[in-house]
Parts: structure tokens; C-alpha cells; sequence
């Protein structure tokens, strides 16, 4: 039977970022909708607390991705990539997860949303269950374990609707160099278009 979701519940959201970036790329070649997760998750009740959990990297690149997250409500809790000798890298917010859910599901909130589809929160769901929280449960299901969506008391699957849930990865188009002019050649705009001429015909 369905759950009951009702607009007085206090719901706090999880977001295993890392989790649902690699199953949206590796089963969709696409970005996460994260906005439409946070909507789709609350589901009209009263939002206490929504946190995303990423890994920096040395680049510093994802810090547009942070901001978006921000602006959209939802709290980022960052973590460094780890680089081990022989060049392994390791990055996952497991026990943070676990213990940010633990402390909300037993003091705040009357249900916690987790989106992610690793089979390793399975003991946290029963846990908090067992404490009387309803426990939910948004991810990809295709590339979520199987014993993760039998313990939710509710599994939003986004691969039902990946459409909704994602965001295409546009390829960018590069425009082709010019030439290089050889010795003795002017950079004239005629020179450059008879260049450019000699390369259409070619083609």
C-alpha cells in the first residue's frame, strides 16, 4: 500500500551528489535535475532541512554546481577528493550521511528522503524505521540495489521519467582554427577568405 504524505509532515532531504551524478551519466549521458528531485521529494510537506553531499576536486571546477545548489535551497556539505600513492582516489560521504540522518530522523523531522541508490543505507533505513520515521527512497532505480528500494517505506524511481529528472550534456561545438598564414602570405581579410575557400573545396 502507498504511504501517506501529508503537507504538515516534517521532511528533511538527503543527496548523495556523487551517487546520482555517476548513475545519470553512466545510464543517461546526462546531468542531475537536482531542483526537480527537491520538489518531487518534498512532495508539498514542510522542508526542514535539504543537504547535498559533494567532493571537491583539485580544480575547484564544480563551484558554479555549488552555487546553483545554494540558490536552489539546498546546503552543500563539501568533502576534499582523497589521492592515495599509486594515484587511487577515494570520495564518499557514507558515514556523514549516516550520521546527519540519524541525528534529524531521532529529534527533527518526521520523515527523511534519501536520494541515493546505494544498497550500503539499507541498516539506516531499518534503524530509523525502527525509531518511527518514515523513510523514502529517490534514485535512479536501474542502477539502485534492489535490497535498498524493498527497505524504503516509499522508492521515487527516476528512471521511470529520466526525462524529468535530468538535464541533457550539451556538446559544445568548436568553431575550426584558421589556417596558419605562410611566410610571405598577408593576414589580409581577402587572404583569410581565399584560404577559407580553398578549405570549403576540399571539403
Amino acid at each position: 500500500m502507498p504511504i501517506i504524505k501529508h503537507k504538515d509532515q516534517r521532511v528533511a532531504i538527503l543527496l548523495d551528489v556523487q551517487n546520482l551524478y555517476h548513475s545519470a551519466k553512466n545510464l543517461y549521458n546526462a546531468r542531475v535535475n537536482f531542483n526537480e528531485i527537491l520538489k518531487t521529494a518534498l512532495s508539498g510537506r514542510k522542508l526542514v532541512r535539504a543537504i547535498a553531499y559533494v567532493i571537491k576536486t583539485e580544480t575547484g571546477e564544480e563551484a558554479a554546481f555549488f552555487e546553483a545548489l545554494t540558490k536552489m535551497g539546498i546546503e552543500t556539505k563539501m568533502k576534499d577528493l582523497q589521492i592515495f600513492p599509486g594515484g587511487v582516489k577515494k570520495g564518499d560521504w557514507d558515514v556523514g550521511i549516516a550520521i546527519d540522518a540519524i541525528r534529524l530522523g531521532e529529534s527533527t523531522v518526521d520523515a527523511l528522503v534519501l536520494g541515493t541508490g546505494d544498497g550500503d543505507f539499507v541498516p539506516l533505513v531499518d534503524y530509523l524505521k525502527g525509531r518511527g520515521r518514515q523513510m523514502e527512497i529517490i534514485a535512479f532505480g536501474r542502477s539502485t540495489s534492489a535490497k535498498l528500494k524493498e527497505a524504503a517505506d516509499d522508492f521515487i524511481d527516476m528512471s521511470a521519467d529520466p526525462k524529468r529528472f535530468t538535464i541533457p550534456i550539451k556538446k559544445s561545438r568548436q568553431r575550426p582554427a584558421l589556417p596558419k598564414l605562410q611566410r610571405g602570405e598577408r593576414g589580409s581579410l581577402e587572404t583569410v577568405k581565399t584560404i577559407k575557400n580553398k578549405n570549403n573545396v576540399r571539403n
